[in-house]
């Protein structure tokens, strides 16, 4: 299969500048419950109470506080089965001339069937970094990332190899159909082998440096189906540090099923590309300030314009579901601002939180119907002139909205704080939400959500 080479344009202070649609009349902010204002208990009772000591969890020290770590995660595999996953504390390993066992945990696994709580399957696995590594999908499957290798399970926990990178895999996304995986991994850069005699193209030399498998063949005899790197398929760039320790960045989009390469780029660091079925999203500076533009390039070729949003930062775009996209921004003092629209360049509502409400992680409902916002509450506004010290976090809150509406169906407190998030879960229907708090896991029923507006027909590209 031909692979395309993608060209990221990240949003920088020399962005291109495109003229934006014409505006439309925003809809109200939304009224949303401030730091000083939540509760410290959830807004609604508890339907199910799981404790966590039976388990065997143990609650992270406040030394961890402010590093980032994932140390659990939480998620739903079907309406009635949670998947409940956390670092086993142990002794640190004494790093080896590999230098990677410093890195190395235990992560106990269980499936949970509610409402119960029994456990269905347990499982310990060993990993070997502190970042995210579970992605849960629609099907009551789920992703495990370790190393280079990405590996599917469902509730045995019967872990199966699917796809390895010719370097560490460090961060995934998938599209909202979840047909794509959009991966990131380090990779060095191979140099080209000048060749005296036969003059050889330098990308032949690269791909052949590379020594990595085509796509769809297997790695070393194991099966495992390999995406091919870029080395072919992307120029080097002339003033990369080719003596570097530290390896580029490739970024590539993927076919789940297959590990079909469609994009693939070299960057110079970790880059969030949200996609839907038809493209991905970018970020270009409109013709006013603070004015932003997303555009969806087609993968079929192409672009459209879908809308224009205000802020003072570069913003930040997630597809909630196929047609609607939340995009987070600035306001003027530091406020986080939430805009949902459409791809079809409808504002559906907007809202805004304190500037004392950072670190945000959205988790998504699969049908996209509901999302939680997670926050680190603190007691005065971050930035480079007051900075946050781990005594200023006062809490972790989490709020559900309806996609639809951007009203509010939960607000609650989690503890302990865990400033990487996996500790709140959403339902594929968006019905249940769980939480790690007061020990537990507080599993909450509320009402169906609200339907989605309906959207035009889609443009397959141009």
């Amino acid at each position: 299969m031909a692979v395309a080479t993608l060209t990221l344009s990240l949003p920088t202070a020399n962005a291109q500048s495109v003229d934006a649609p014409a505006p439309t009349q925003p809809p109200p902010v939304k009224e949303r419950y401030l730091v000083s204002k939540f509760p410290d208990k959830p807004s609604l009772p508890a339907s199910w109470t799981i404790p966590l000591d039976p388990l065997g969890y143990t609650a992270p020290g406040s030394i961890y506080l402010g590093a980032r770590n994932a140390l659990a995660s939480l998620d739903f595999l079907d309406e009635n089965h949670l998947l409940f996953t956390f670092r086993v504390p142990g002794l640190l390993h004494r790093e080896s001339e590999k230098g990677d066992e410093s890195t190395e945990r235990e992560i106990r696994a269980v499936v949970l069937t509610l409402p119960q709580g029994a456990v269905a399957a347990e499982a310990q696995w060993t990993l070997h970094d502190r970042a995210r590594y579970v992605w849960a999908l629609k099907d009551g499957h789920f992703l495990l990332r370790d190393r280079n290798s990405l590996l599917e399970s469902d509730a045995t926990l019967a872990l199966k190899p699917v796809l390895d990178f010719p370097g560490n895999l460090i961060w995934l996304d998938l599209d909202p159909g979840q047909r794509f995986l959009v991966t990131n991994s380090r990779e060095p850069v191979a140099k080209p082998a000048k060749s005296p005699t036969d003059g050889s193209s330098s990308a032949e030399s690269n791909s052949n440096q590379a020594g990595a498998p085509a796509v769809g063949s297997s790695s070393a005899g194991s099966g495992v189906a390999s995406p091919a790197t870029a080395s072919a398929d992307v120029s080097m760039d002339d003033d990369s540090d080719q003596n570097s320790a530290e390896p580029d960045m490739v970024v590539r989009i993927l076919r789940r099923e297959s590990g079909d390469v469609l994009l693939v780029s070299r960057v110079r660091s970790a880059v969030h590309l949200p996609i839907n079925s038809e493209g991905y999203l970018e970020n270009l500076r409109g013709g006013r300030a603070a004015e932003w533009v997303l555009n969806l390039s087609f993968f079929t070729g192409g672009s459209r314009m879908l809308g224009s949003v205000q802020s003072t930062c570069s913003p930040n775009d997630d597809f909630l579901s196929e047609d609607e996209i939340l995009v987070t921004g600035c306001g003027s003092q530091g406020e986080t601002k939430l805009v949902a629209m459409t791809t079809a360049g409808r504002t559906l509502w907007a809202t805004q939180a304190p500037p004392t409400e950072i670190w945000p992680k959205l988790i998504t409902a699969s049908n996209g119907l509901r999302f939680a916002w997670e926050t680190l509450d603190t007691d005065h506004s971050v930035n480079s002139y007051a900075p946050m010290a781990a005594e200023d976090i006062k809490e972790q809150s989490v709020t559900v909205f309806d996609a639809a509406n951007g009203d509010i169906a939960l607000v609650s407190p989690v503890s302990p704080i865990l400033d990487a998030g996996g500790n709140v879960a959403i339902s594929p229907s968006g019905r249940r939400v769980a939480l790690l708090h007061g020990g537990a896991i507080q599993v909450f029923e509320l009402p169906a959500p609200p339907a989605l507006p309906t959207t035009p027909a889609k443009h397959s590209g141009h």
